[in-house]
């Protein structure tokens, strides 16, 4: 008898489960306290969850100062710049005897330094490429190009022969409208043919790029393009 009763107390059913599952409830609940309690504590006296502030996102391609890449380069490459677009293209066309400078363009050469990169055509329409170096106002090189042939020749003497106004008149036109430095002139044309000059504008203020395209047939202006970039 005494065995019987002494098995009834140790082995009373759910005992020990009920137990278990009473610690674990405490311990969740005292868990889920403590979390609270964390969660609630801050600078703010716990009365609120501090916020985190952040910084608003730069523009892609942006600087810390502001400039894009390109608009730092301008900025690097302009001051740099001692002859200025009238000079270097009357330097590079003098090269080449009754030619037509048909492109130049402000930039920097395989040694990092500034140049006037022009393109001199011939009366032929043989093409001659001059450098003419940005500081001092000297032709550095001359040559022509050798990967033309005979009808690269005379699509460019056409293309030349087309060009009623000249580069200086769509130079004037552009700039008598955007007021900044000039970085670029080229000879090209529309999808229809018409023949343009395409004058590129540098505003120091900002350094954009602002782009007209001027027909060259009767000096209007077909299209201005400003690249904020």
């Amino acid at each position: 008898m005494f065995e019987m009763s002494k098995f009834m107390r140790v082995f009373r059913p759910g005992t020990s489960t009920t137990r278990t599952r009473r610690a674990a409830a405490a311990t969740v609940c005292a868990a889920a306290s403590c979390a609270l309690l964390l969660t609630g504590c801050g600078d703010n006296g716990g009365r609120q969850p501090a916020s985190r502030s952040e910084a608003p996102a730069s523009p892609v391609g942006a600087t810390t100062n502001g400039l894009t890449e390109d608009q730092r380069e301008r900025e690097a490459l302009i001051p740099a710049d001692k002859t200025g677009y009238r000079k270097a293209a009357s330097t590079a066309v003098d090269e080449v005897p009754d030619g037509t400078t048909t492109e130049i363009e402000l930039k920097r050469d395989n040694d990092d330094k500034p140049v006037w990169r022009a393109t001199v055509a011939a009366k032929d329409g043989t093409e001659h490429k001059v450098d003419v170096d940005a500081a001092t106002g000297k032709v550095v090189s001359s040559r022509t190009d050798s990967d033309q042939d005979g009808d690269d020749k005379r699509d460019l003497a056409q293309q030349v022969s087309q060009a009623e106004i000249s580069s200086q008149k769509a130079v004037d036109t552009a700039t008598s409208r955007t007021k900044g430095t000039v970085t670029s002139v080229k000879l090209d044309d529309t999808d229809d043919g018409t023949p343009i000059w395409s004058v590129d504008i540098v505003t120091t203020d900002d350094w954009n790029k602002t782009t007209y395209d001027v027909d060259a047939t009767n000096g209007k202006v077909l299209r201005k393009h400003v690249d904020r970039d």
